[in-house]
């Protein structure tokens, strides 16, 4: 069933090129209006160039681009109904908060409601009592919500964020993703984020776009990227797993039965393009698994625990499965008094929850 939403931005067969080296291949994609969409990949991926061609500070090699159905590829930035809030917040440092809110508006002619709409902004984004000061005497997330309420001003019709958080220390990082999030919501304008940083594009994404080398990966909701991932590099990519080289013996009743290694066998859930005797890669994550003293499930692995890593909220587990490779197992921290976390050396049995495990193709 196709989806019935209006389509901000519509990305058709983008290709960017650089001389011989091609940043961007064929990219499609669409984003939707009033979606809080984020561009995910490691650095080089093309997610930063594919955000300034919507912009406008970078041409299309090959393909097209829409806003709300009109093409857009050859309007000048200036022209373009989107602004961007940039790495570098570059405000005016001689300017004085509700100035710098201010100095669009008045570029666009609009010097009249200037400091009604400026005062609009700023207190959405909680910094009202702020208006006088200036950029130097802020913190540096006072400053990220500064730069965002100059580029919310204008009322744009889509938000680009090209890694606005990446200055701040991881506290203020978090505090700042639910704000963003919450400000999205309140002002009804489709953000597109830039981030190579896996938790802040689940935490605030309704869609993700994993990329890598220039191509898209997988595109979808946080749940599905993070449960069921594409290929091999997106269940490496996002979050934490256990990436293990299997080889598949048989089947029963739908079921893939893997070979680990020293004689070990997991059961995984067929998938298309998987034979018997191929060789694939199987993905669990940590916090799918558990350890029990007793093996109550005749699937449970038996293992030594060879560490306990204490990260705060969680313990990450290292088992050796004897002749096999090491899991990893992430318990919570109050999972320590329920016989969840077991001592060094301890003799185990590694237990998965239904559907931990998955099987990738690549």
């Amino acid at each position: 069933m196709s989806d019935a939403r209006q389509i901000a931005i519509d990305v058709r067969d983008a290709v960017k090129r650089y001389g011989d080296f091609t940043a961007l291949k064929r990219i499609s994609l669409s984003i939707y209006d009033n979606e809080f969409f984020t561009l995910l990949g490691p650095s080089g991926c093309g997610k930063t160039t594919l955000l300034r061609m919507i912009a406008g500070f970078e041409d299309v090699t090959e393909g097209a681009i829409y806003l709300y159905g009109k093409e857009i590829e050859d309007l000048p930035p200036n022209r373009r109904p989107v602004n961007t809030v940039f790495q570098n917040y570059a405000l005016f440092p001689h300017m004085s908060v509700l100035e710098n809110v201010m100095f669009p508006l008045e570029m666009m002619g609009k010097k009249g409601d200037a400091k009604r709409r400026a005062r609009e902004v700023l207190e959405l984004v909680q910094l009202t009592q702020f208006a006088n000061r200036k950029p130097s005497q802020l913190s540096g997330g006072q400053q990220q919500r500064v730069a965002l309420a100059r580029a919310l001003a204008p009322q744009p019709k889509v938000l680009l964020l090209d890694e606005p958080l990446s200055a701040l220390d991881q506290k203020l990082r978090k505090a700042m993703q639910i704000e963003l999030k919450h400000i999205q919501r309140e002002t009804g304008i489709t953000f597109i984020f830039v981030t190579h940083d896996q938790e802040e594009a689940l935490t605030m994404s309704d869609r993700i776009a994993v990329m890598s080398a220039g191509e898209l990966q997988q595109l979808g909701k946080p749940t599905e990227i993070y449960e069921h991932p594409r290929n091999m590099f997106v269940a490496d990519f996002i979050g934490e797993t256990n990436l293990l080289e299997v080889s598949v013996d048989s089947f029963e009743a739908g079921r893939a039965v893997c070979h680990l290694g020293g004689g070990h066998e997991m059961h995984v859930d067929a998938v298309d393009g998987v034979g018997i005797g191929s060789k694939v890669h199987l993905s669990v994550r940590p916090e799918r698994l558990y350890l029990t003293d007793v093996r109550a499930d005749p699937d449970a692995l038996p293992a030594t625990v060879l560490e306990n890593i204490f990260v705060g909220t969680n313990i990450m587990t290292i088992v050796d499965l004897k002749d096999g490779p090491n899991f990893t197992i992430r318990a919570a921290n109050s999972d320590r008094g329920n016989a969840r976390v077991f001592d060094a050396g301890s003799a185990v049995y590694v237990n998965g929850d239904k559907g931990a495990a998955r099987l990738l193709v690549d």
